[in-house]
């Protein structure tokens, strides 16, 4: 059994569930170019789906209905399941069903008629521009690590030195962590995946990989260039071990930095700040973008900066920015 089945054959249910999730999978995969996590959700969403089916009693595919559909999400709902999980997985009930239909799994789209919740975009906590520098001179310099003849003189053990400079790497590596996500406005995933050759010095851009695999140079300023000078020079080496490989940000034991380790730090380094809590790395991306609009950028380049596909998800920035509207309306309208 492959890892990509594993969803497919877990829990009860008919040959037909089987064969439709692994078709859907690769559906997911080869023709609608959806990312390792988006795949995960779906599937994981699919799973849920068979789930309620088999204990309402409809463990083959060919039973699913409207009603089992309707059903699933009402429990959900009753749960207390928030409105915009409830959105994701009515969505992926459409398309689902319409990919089983078409394929023959099922003999109709009995999702065709399904109305998920409605959701209203939630507008992420952000800083302001005075906060954000706050954050990012917060850290306290780490101590150098003491030289070995100094260690030993002074009767610093080995493992004492050993802390220090794995202290001092991870500080470097945070230091970075928190230049790349504001000054570049990338995502967590987009960050972590970053390896070595992703990274042009010389003209100060990142190769990013973003949501459906799509790429885009992005600028880093030179806070973020000295930032990643120090860390590559003494701080990657001091973590890297044979599972490091080509990337760019390491853990503290030596493997690709994990998106947890990403809140990790800026939760601390706000506490550090004295910031108020609850930031996350996606609002700093926000705060990136806001900052931006309101310094004179236009729509489309920040659209760009952040990687969407639709301009109307990069609107969702021009509500913190009136005084701006106020400007531009005032400087260009006839009437004004």
């Amino acid at each position: 059994m492959t890892a990509g089945q594993e969803p497919a054959e877990a829990g009860d249910g008919g040959q037909g569930w089987a064969e439709a999730t692994v078709a859907f999978r690769r559906h997911l995969i080869a023709e609608r170019n959806r990312s390792p996590q988006t795949v995960r959700a779906y599937l994981g969403d699919l799973a849920g789906l068979r789930a309620h089916a088999a204990r309402a009693g409809a463990a083959d595919l060919a039973e699913l209905d409207l009603n089992l559909l309707r059903g699933w999400l009402a429990a959900m709902r009753v749960a207390g399941v928030a409105p915009a999980t409830l959105a994701r997985r009515a969505s992926l009930a459409r398309v689902f069903c319409a990919f089983a239909a078409r394929r023959g799994h099922l003999t109709e789209d009995v999702a065709a008629r399904l109305v998920g919740a409605r959701t209203v975009r939630q507008v992420p906590q952000i800083l302001s521009a005075e906060a954000a520098r706050t954050l990012l001179a917060s850290a306290p310099p780490p101590s150098p690590p003491p030289a070995s003849a100094a260690a030993s003189a002074a009767g610093v053990g080995q493992q004492r030195e050993a802390a220090a400079r794995t202290r001092r790497a991870v500080a470097l590596r945070d230091d970075l962590v928190l230049e790349l996500l504001y000054g570049s406005g990338l995502r967590v995933s987009e960050l972590c995946g970053l390896d070595l050759g992703d990274v042009d010095d010389e003209r100060r851009l990142l190769r990013v990989r973003g949501k459906g695999g799509r790429e885009r140079s992005v600028p880093f300023g030179v806070p973020a260039a000295a930032a990643l000078r120090a860390w590559l020079r003494a701080g990657r080496p001091w973590l890297s071990t044979g599972a490091a490989g080509a990337a760019l940000l390491l853990g503290q034991r030596g493997g690709r930095l994990d998106p947890r380790a990403v809140r990790r730090v800026l939760r601390l380094r706000m506490a550090d700040a004295a910031l108020p809590a609850g930031l996350t790395p996606h609002g700093l991306r926000h705060s990136a973008a806001t900052h931006m609009l309101e310094g004179g950028a236009d729509l489309r380049s920040v659209q760009e900066f952040l990687g969407h596909a639709s301009l109307a998800t990069t609107q969702i920035y021009t509500h913190v920015t009136p005084e701006r509207l106020r400007a531009a309306f005032e400087q260009a309208h006839p009437r004004a």
